[in-house]
């Protein structure tokens, strides 16, 4: 069986994902300690190394994804595979703070070229009209990165050190996801139905209302992820502060990867069937009502489950969103350009989330943690509602 353009792309882009993710944002969760063991810095310091990925990468986005939206992504994917595999190597070899995080920058540079937003960019032209089916595809797939990385980094840790597993990552990096971008990904963007229909009409929002729907979206998205970071990095420690034993704090967040694996194969099969707004509206709901829970009887294992399975909803679906939603407010003739732009506000917050939320903690306690996000996310759901009674007609 001959796959289609698309299948391939989303195939080849899903491997590249898991391993993008599995050896940057998923790797300090099991070599943390030992690397900052070795090399003498506090746990923050190590964590920080995220913040600072996803710092390079806000300052970079907007100017990528004009790039990619004139030239395609096949080079840019294939030379941050490039770059993954100098930076990994480069840590493997650190030997301090500086060294440390200056090697998180060049990750960060190459997240910027071959992770999420480049990677949906490349879909949407490969893609066309098929592009919400395919990002959602890739979504699924990209959920298993932690369910694939996990496991084997804390085997290869055990067998040969975390300096050697950086190799090892690296190595993969430079001979494996270079040359799948180069094989899956065409030269140039595909001339399907873009050019000739980006008139505003298929986009579904009027030219005069324009700069209000992507502001309205910035804001929605941009304190959306202020949640999603802060919480998925900090969600054992908040399960711990609401009174549950440590072995159940971490079975609740084990949740939420079979949580949000399954709203994206819901949204990849059914997704068809009703307006991606009242979707996007539901999901930020979900988010707000479940940290409502937990501020009001969070304590309770019932209670804290739902709230699990609630962030794992909205979190599933916000991760085909950020890519859907941009896509269907303004079309694909800019689409790169609008990606870019909306990922500089979003990596802001991702990469300042953690460290206030740890703030958060520290001083004001989980209530004060959840309260803060709490108000992110009223801030999400409301910027969306607003969002959706100007795009009404967006499916």
């Amino acid at each position: 069986m001959t796959l289609t353009p698309a299948a391939r792309a989303t195939a080849g882009l899903g491997f590249t994902q898991i391993v993008g993710w599995g050896t940057t944002f998923l790797m300090p969760a099991v070599l943390g300690r030992q690397m900052g063991d070795d090399l003498g810095i506090s746990s923050e310091i190590v964590f920080s190394g995220i913040t600072v990925m996803f710092g390079m990468g806000a300052v970079f986005s907007p100017r990528i994804g004009r790039v990619i939206d004139r030239t395609g992504a096949r080079l840019m994917m294939a030379a941050g595979s490039v770059v993954y595999a100098l930076s990994l190597a480069a840590l493997a070899y650190s030997q301090g703070m500086v060294s440390y995080l200056l090697c998180w920058a060049g990750l960060g540079i190459a997240s910027t070229l071959a992770l999420s937003t480049p990677s949906s960019i490349a879909l949407a032209q490969v893609a066309g009209p098929g592009a919400r089916r395919a990002i959602g595809m890739l979504a699924i797939i990209g959920g298993f990165a932690s369910t694939a990385f996990w496991p084997l980094t804390g085997a290869l840790d055990v067998a040969v050190g975390w300096r050697i597993t950086l190799l090892i990552y690296a190595g993969i990096h430079l001979v494996g996801c270079a040359p799948v971008h180069l094989l899956v990904l065409p030269s140039r963007p595909p001339t399907h139905p873009v050019a000739a229909t980006a008139a505003p009409a298929p986009t579904g929002v009027p030219p005069e209302h324009q700069s209000r729907v992507y502001l309205l979206l910035a804001l929605t998205l941009t304190s959306g992820a202020f949640v999603f970071t802060g919480v998925m990095v900090h969600m054992i420690e908040i399960l711990r502060g609401l009174g549950h034993a440590p072995a159940v704090a971490v079975f609740l967040a084990s949740m939420i990867g079979p949580t949000q694996i399954t709203i994206r194969l819901f949204e990849l099969l059914f997704g068809h069937r009703y307006s991606i707004m009242n979707s996007a509206v539901f999901g930020s709901a979900m988010l707000t009502g479940g940290l409502a829970l937990a501020l009001l009887d969070g304590s309770s294992f019932v209670v804290a489950l739902v709230c699990v399975v609630a962030y794992g909803f909205a979190n599933g679906l916000k991760a085909v969103q950020r890519a859907t939603l941009p896509l269907a407010l303004f079309g694909r003739s800019q689409f790169g350009a609008y990606m870019g732009r909306l990922a500089l506000p979003q990596g802001i917050v991702s990469a300042s989330a953690p460290p206030i939320l740890a703030f958060a903690m520290a001083n004001y306690g989980t209530s004060g943690a959840l309260w803060l996000t709490f108000a992110a996310a009223s801030v999400s759901l409301v910027t969306m509602v607003l969002l959706a009674r100007l795009a009404r007609a967006i499916r």
